[in-house]
C-alpha cells in the first residue's frame, strides 16, 4: 500500500489518492462516454493497494496508464498519455520562443527584467537561458499546489525564483572587520589580512564580489567608516616611518600623536615635529583618497554572476567621529563627487548616510560638516541616500556614543531598501545578517475582485478575507522555501558561511546551514496600495484621508499577521514595501487582461510601488512625507521615501538637507532624493539642466537621463522595461 510519494525535487509527501482520481476524471470528461465514477474508484483503490509503500510520481503515473489500458476504457488511457505528452511539448515550445527572443536580443520584459544586468552579452544571455528554464522546474517540482495556483493566477510573485533550486540566500551585511583582520580563502586563492588602507579598500571589493556569486541578492557593508578607520592610522604611521628613513631620525613619538582631523594642509610655516606630522597627514589623505577612488572604480567595473553584472553593492557610513573615520567619510564623498572615468556618476556602490542626533544632526555636532558635504554630493550624484537612525524603530537601546563599537547596534540597510534589524533568535543588529527570500502579494487583484460588492463595509470585509488567505499562502511558501534552503551545506557558500553570516564560524564544511539561517528574515511584500485603495474606495491615500486610514489598516493587518507567523513558524518574518522592477508591470499586465481597463487601476502599464503615493499625483514633498511616513514603522522588512526635486540640484544642496530633516520629523526610516542628471553616453559628460539634447562637450546626440529605478541607479534607460519606463515618464516634481 502506498504511504508516501517522492516528488521530483526529492521531497517526500504523504500519498493522496484523490489526485489520481482527479487526473483520471479529467481525461474521462474529454471523451464521448464521459465520467465513470465506479471505474475511477476501482482503479484508484487498486493502485493504492498494489503500490509500494513509497513511490515516485512517475511510477504512480505509469501505474495509472497501465490500469487504464487494461480497463474497459482504453480510450481514456490514450487521452491521459496525450495530456502528459502535451504538457511536455507546451513547456518546450514556450522555452523555444523565450530562447529565440533572448538570442535575437529582443527588448522585452524577459531581457529587461533587471535594468542593471546586460542580457545582451554572451554571459547575460547564458544567465537568462538558465533563468527561464529554471523557473518552470520550480513551478512543477518545488512549489506546493496552493502556492503554485496563487502564482499562476497572479496573486503571488516569488522573487528570484530562478535561484530557488540553488538554495541561495538573498543578501547580507558584511562584517568586513573579520576579513580585514583575518583575511579569507575562497576558491583557490587566499587573501591575507590588511595592513594599509589600499589593501583594506581592495579586500572590501573582493569580499562583496566573491559573496555576490554565492547569493541572489545584494551585498552591503554596514559600517564602512568604522571598518576602514584603523587602516588610516596604520597608513599614517607608515608615512612617518618613511620620513624616519629619509631623515635618519626617530619620530616614533608621532605614531600615536593626537590628530583632530586628517586635512591636507600646506607645510609653509611649519617646522620640526609639527612639519613632519603634517607631511605624514597630507600623504595619508592622498592615499585614502586614491583608495576610495579605487574602491568606487572597482565596484563599477568588477563583474560577478558569470560576468554580466557588476556587484549589487551598498555601503553605510556617517557615524564614526574619530579623525580616521572622518577621513574615510570625507574622501569617499569627495571621490564620489568627482565621478568616475570621464567624470560620470558612479552607479555603485549605493551609498547610505547614517544620520544620528548628537553625531550629525545639528551644526555643533562633530560630523555635521560631513553631513553638509554629503548633501552636496547627493545634489550632484544622487548618492548618498539617507537612513534615519533616530526613527523609533531604528533605535537600539545598546547604542552608546562612547562605545567604540557602537556601529554594532546601528541599523543599516541595503540600497534598494531591504532592512534587517530586529531578531527573535539573536542580537538586534544588521551585521552578519540578511534577507533569506521574499515574495510579493498582489493586493490590487484582491481589491478588484471585491469591486462588485455595493456595500462599502461588505466590500472591505471581503477584501480582508481574501487578504488573510493570501497571507497564509505567502507565509507557507516562504517557510517551505526556507526549509529547502536549510538543506544546503556550508561548503556550498565558501565565503558567506565561513564567518560572514552570523554564527557560521561554528559550521563545518559538511554541516547544513540550518542552525544559522534563522538569523535572517523572510519578507512578505506588497505592491499597488494606491491602486488597491482606488478599487476599494475610489481614491488613493494621497488624495483622501479615509483612504489613508484604510491603507494604514491594511498594512497594519499585514504586520499583525506577520507577527503571528513569526510565532507559528519560528522565523523572522517581516512586511516589505516591495521594490518592484519587473514585477511592477507583470501584475498589471495579467490583471488588465482579465479585468480590462479600470480607470486609476489598470489603465497604466504599472502598479505603484508598495505604499508610495502615485508618481503622477501632484503634491508637495511635505504631503508625501505625511502620507508615506506612517508606513515605514509597519514595513520593517524594508521601505524607502522618494522626493523628486526641480532644477539643477547642485545649486541648492540645502534642499536635500531639508528633505532629510523632514524624514526625521515624520519618523521616516530611509529616503533618497531624485533630480535631473543628463548624461552623454559617448563621452560621459553630465549636467543638471532640464533637458540636454546635444552634448556640449562632444556634440553627440546619444544623450540619456540618469535615473533611479528602485533605489539604485541605472546608467541608461535603454535597459529599463516597458512598465518602469512608463512610470518614469509619469513622475512629477514634488515642490
Amino acid at each position: 500500500m502506498i504511504q508516501t510519494v517522492v516528488k521530483r525535487d526529492g521531497r517526500i509527501v504523504g500519498f493522496n489518492e484523490n489526485k489520481i482520481g482527479a487526473a483520471i476524471r479529467k481525461a474521462m470528461l474529454s471523451t464521448q462516454q464521459g465520467e465513470d465514477g465506479d471505474l475511477i474508484v476501482k482503479i484508484t483503490d487498486r493502485i493504492s493497494i498494489r503500490g509500494k509503500s513509497q513511490m515516485t510520481v512517475e511510477e504512480i503515473q505509469d501505474m495509472v496508464e497501465d490500469e487504464l489500458m487494461r480497463s474497459s476504457r482504453p480510450d481514456v488511457a490514450k487521452l491521459y498519455i496525450k495530456y502528459r505528452s502535451a504538457r511536455t511539448i507546451a513547456r518546450k515550445a514556450k522555452t523555444r520562443d523565450i530562447f529565440l527572443e533572448i538570442i535575437n536580443i529582443k527588448n522585452n520584459d524577459v531581457t529587461r527584467e533587471n535594468a542593471n544586468m546586460n542580457a545582451d552579452t554572451p554571459a547575460g544571455m547564458m544567465m537568462k537561458f538558465a533563468s527561464e528554464t529554471t523557473k518552470p522546474f520550480v513551478d512543477d517540482y518545488l512549489l506546493s499546489d496552493d502556492v503554485k495556483e496563487a502564482v499562476k493566477n497572479n496573486y503571488l510573485h516569488i522573487h528570484d525564483k530562478d535561484y530557488y533550486p540553488t538554495k541561495s540566500l538573498t543578501c547580507v551585511q558584511h562584517p568586513l572587520d573579520k576579513i580585514l583582520k583575518y583575511g579569507f580563502q575562497a576558491g583557490h586563492g587566499e587573501s591575507r589580512p590588511a595592513k594599509r588602507i589600499e589593501t583594506a579598500s581592495i579586500l572590501g571589493c573582493i569580499s562583496m564580489e566573491t559573496v555576490q556569486n554565492e547569493m541572489h541578492g545584494g551585498q552591503a557593508i554596514p559600517a564602512f567608516d568604522f571598518y576602514l578607520a584603523p587602516f588610516v592610522r596604520k597608513s599614517y604611521i607608515e608615512e612617518v616611518k618613511k620620513l624616519e628613513d629619509l631623515y635618519a631620525e626617530d619620530f616614533s613619538e608621532l605614531y600615536d600623536a593626537q590628530i583632530d582631523d586628517y586635512i591636507d594642509t600646506p607645510l609653509a610655516g611649519l617646522a620640526g615635529r609639527e612639519r613632519i606630522k603634517q607631511h605624514a597627514v597630507n600623504k595619508t589623505v592622498e592615499r585614502v583618497h586614491q583608495s576610495m577612488e579605487a574602491f568606487i572604480h572597482n565596484m563599477n567595473t568588477i563583474h560577478s554572476r558569470g560576468g554580466n553584472q557588476v556587484v549589487f553593492s551598498s555601503i553605510n557610513y556617517g557615524t564614526d567621529t574619530s579623525a580616521e573615520g572622518r577621513c574615510v567619510i570625507r574622501e569617499i564623498l569627495k571621490s564620489t563627487y568627482e565621478g568616475v572615468g570621464n567624470g560620470e556618476t558612479a552607479i555603485f556602490p549605493i551609498q547610505i548616510w547614517k544620520k544620528k542626533r548628537g553625531v550629525s544632526y545639528l551644526p555643533e555636532d562633530r560630523n555635521y560638516d560631513l553631513y553638509c558635504l554629503a548633501a552636496k554630493v547627493t545634489a550632484r550624484r544622487f548618492f548618498p541616500n539617507y537612513i534615519n537612525l533616530d526613527a523609533s524603530y531604528n533605535y537600539n537601546e545598546k547604542w552608546n556614543a562612547d562605545d567604540p563599537e557602537r556601529y554594532l547596534w546601528e541599523c543599516a540597510t541595503m540600497g534598494c531598501r531591504t532592512r534587517v534589524f530586529e531578531n527573535r533568535f539573536g542580537l538586534k543588529t544588521s551585521i552578519g545578517r540578511g534577507n533569506l527570500s521574499f515574495s510579493t502579494i498582489n493586493i490590487v487583484r484582491l481589491a478588484i475582485e471585491c469591486m462588485g460588492i455595493q456595500d462599502a463595509d461588505d466590500r472591505v470585509a471581503a477584501f480582508f478575507a481574501k487578504l488573510d488567505n493570501l497571507l497564509e499562502i505567502a507565509a507557507k511558501q516562504l517557510h517551505e522555501r526556507m526549509e529547502f534552503q536549510k538543506t544546503a551545506f556550508a561548503k556550498q557558500f565558501p565565503l558567506l558561511m565561513r564567518g560572514l553570516w552570523i554564527g557560521s564560524e561554528n559550521l563545518g564544511p559538511n554541516d547544513t546551514i540550518a542552525p544559522v539561517i534563522n538569523q535572517g528574515t523572510l519578507g512578505i511584500g506588497f505592491i499597488g496600495l494606491a491602486e488597491c485603495l482606488i478599487a476599494l474606495t475610489g481614491k488613493h491615500h494621497g488624495e483622501s484621508e479615509d483612504s489613508q486610514k484604510l491603507g494604514l489598516r491594511i498594512v497594519t493587518y499585514m504586520r499583525d499577521r506577520v507577527n503571528e507567523f513569526c510565532e507559528r513558524y519560528q522565523h523572522n518574518y517581516s512586511v516589505l514595501a516591495t521594490p518592484a522592477e519587473g514585477l511592477s508591470g507583470r501584475f498589471t499586465k495579467y490583471d488588465k487582461k482579465k479585468f480590462g481597463i479600470l480607470p486609476g487601476i489598470t489603465d497604466k502599464d504599472y502598479y505603484t510601488n508598495s505604499n508610495h503615493v502615485p508618481v503622477y499625483y501632484k503634491c508637495s514633498a511635505l504631503h508625501k512625507a505625511q502620507v508615506e511616513g506612517p508606513y515605514h514603522d509597519l514595513t520593517r522588512g524594508g521601505h524607502i521615501f522618494y522626493v523628486e526635486i526641480d532644477g539643477d540640484a547642485t545649486k541648492n544642496p540645502e534642499a536635500v538637507m531639508n528633505i532629510v530633516d523632514m524624514m526625521d520629523r515624520y519618523n521616516i526610516g530611509y529616503g533618497s532624493v531624485n533630480h535631473t542628471r543628463n548624461r552623454c553616453l559617448d563621452c560621459g559628460y553630465e549636467n543638471g539642466e532640464d533637458r540636454m539634447d546635444v552634448c556640449p562637450k562632444c556634440g553627440s546626440h546619444n544623450v540619456d537621463r540618469l535615473q533611479r529605478i528602485t533605489g539604485y541607479l541605472v546608467g541608461t534607460t535603454d535597459r529599463w522595461n516597458k512598465a518602469k519606463l512608463a512610470e518614469l515618464n509619469d513622475r512629477i516634481i514634488h515642490k
